[in-house]
C-alpha cells in the first residue's frame, strides 16, 4: 500500500520541480518615484522634457538597485505630499527639501545636490517699489511685505526651505497670494506679466526657464535673494518613514557620494545663467566635504 502511494508522492513533486525553480526566490518589492514638474529638475513637456536634473539622475539610482521593481509616477504637490505620510506606500520623492514637518513622516536621504535658494522676482517697472528695502541685490522680504500694502504670490503647500519659510510664516495672510495647481509657479509669472500680482517667490533657475517657454523677455524681469538666507539650499531623496523606507534611504546613500560629486552638479549647472556656472561648479566642490 505505501509503495503506490509514495510513487504518486514522488511523481507529483516531480511535476510541481520545474515550476518551483522558475518563481524567484522572493518577490521583489515595488518602489514608486515620485516626480512633480518641478524645471530643472523634472521637466514633464516641451523640447528639455525628461531631460530635467532628477530626470537624469533617478535612471541611474535605479540601474543600481536591481533589488526593486522601479516605476515613475507622475503626482501634483498635494498627491505626492500624501503618498510620503501613508506608511502602507513604498514611495520616494528625490527632489524634497528637509523640514522640521515632512521630518515627521519622511526618512531623508543625506544631501543630495546643492542648489541656489529662493528669492524675490518682479517686473522692471516695480523694481521702484522694492528700492527701499534693498540692501545691494538682496532684498529685506520680511521688511518689504510688513510695511508695504503688496502681495507675494508663492505656491501653497511648497517650502522654499526652513530660512524663507520662516520669514513666510511671520506675515499676515493678508501679505500672501498663495496658488494651488500642477502650474503654480507658471500661473503666478503670468498673473505678474497681466499686472495681477508684483511680487512672486520663486527660484531663478526655474522661474527663467518658464519666462522663456511662455515667450517672454528676461531683461523684463529683476531677481533678488533674500536677506539673511543661506546662499544655498539642498535636496534630498525622501524615502516613506517605513521600514522598507528606510532600509532603501540606505541603499541610496551608499550611492549618492559619488553622483553629487561628480555627476549631479553639471547636470545643475548648465541650466544657470553663464555668470553663476563657474562660481556654482567651484562651490559645489565644498558642500559636502562635511557632510
Amino acid at each position: 500500500m505505501c509503495a503506490p502511494r509514495c510513487l504518486r508522492h514522488l511523481v507529483l513533486l516531480c511535476g510541481l520541480l520545474p515550476a518551483l525553480l522558475l518563481q524567484p526566490a522572493s518577490a521583489k518589492e515595488h518602489l514608486f518615484w515620485l516626480v512633480r514638474d518641478l524645471p530643472p529638475f523634472t521637466i514633464f513637456d516641451g523640447p528639455e522634457e525628461g531631460h530635467g536634473v532628477i530626470d537624469q539622475l533617478i535612471p541611474l539610482l535605479i540601474k543600481q538597485m536591481p533589488e526593486y521593481e522601479h516605476s515613475i509616477v507622475r503626482v501634483n504637490r498635494a498627491r505626492g505630499l500624501q503618498m510620503l505620510q501613508d506608511r502602507d506606500t513604498f514611495t520616494c520623492d528625490p527632489t524634497l527639501l528637509w523640514t522640521p514637518e515632512r521630518a515627521k513622516y519622511v526618512h531623508f536621504s543625506i544631501p543630495a545636490l546643492g542648489v541656489l535658494s529662493g528669492g524675490l522676482v518682479l517686473r522692471n517697472e516695480n523694481q521702484a517699489l522694492v528700492a527701499p528695502y534693498l540692501d545691494g541685490q538682496q532684498v529685506d522680504l520680511l521688511g518689504l511685505l510688513s510695511k508695504a500694502p503688496l502681495k507675494l504670490g508663492i505656491v501653497a503647500e511648497r517650502s522654499y526651505g526652513t530660512q524663507i519659510d520662516s520669514i513666510l510664516r511671520q506675515l499676515p495672510d493678508s501679505a500672501l497670494s498663495r496658488h494651488y495647481g500642477n502650474e503654480a509657479t507658471a500661473n503666478l509669472l503670468q498673473m505678474q506679466q497681466l499686472g495681477r500680482l508684483r511680487l512672486v517667490l520663486g527660484y531663478w533657475p526655474e522661474v527663467r526657464y518658464l519666462i522663456q517657454q511662455q515667450g517672454g523677455s528676461l531683461a523684463d524681469y529683476q531677481f533678488h535673494t533674500v536677506q539673511g538666507v543661506n546662499r544655498y539650499q539642498f535636496l534630498h531623496v525622501g524615502c516613506s518613514n517605513s521600514e522598507l523606507g528606510r532600509a532603501v534611504v540606505a541603499h541610496i546613500d551608499q550611492l549618492l557620494p559619488t553622483l553629487r560629486r561628480d555627476v549631479l552638479p553639471g547636470l545643475y549647472a548648465r541650466w544657470l545663467d553663464l555668470a553663476l556656472r563657474e562660481d556654482y561648479l567651484e562651490d559645489s566642490r565644498r558642500f559636502f566635504k562635511d557632510k
